[in-house]
């Protein structure tokens, strides 16, 4: 009984981190999408790190208002 409950908290870590390894794929495809427009340099200029800023702070906040309302319906 002990193991299956261990192995119940292992799968749903597993499941967390496969749900935030994917959060950041989205992340930085969106992001990269919307704010670098041109061809990368070694560095970003400042309005792309702005705007990846910014990105990344929305995708992030909605990320977390969309995860409340679900946790609520349940």
């Amino acid at each position: 009984m002990e193991n299956s409950a261990e192995l119940q908290r292992f799968i749903e870590q597993e499941k967390q981190k496969a749900m935030i390894s994917e959060m950041v794929g989205k992340l930085t495809n969106v992001c990269w999408d919307k704010c670098i427009t041109g061809t990368p340099g070694s560095k970003f200029s400042s309005s792309e790190s702005t705007c990846l800023t910014n990105c990344a702070q929305r995708y992030l906040d909605m990320s977390m208002i969309i995860a409340k309302r679900f946790e609520s319906m349940q």
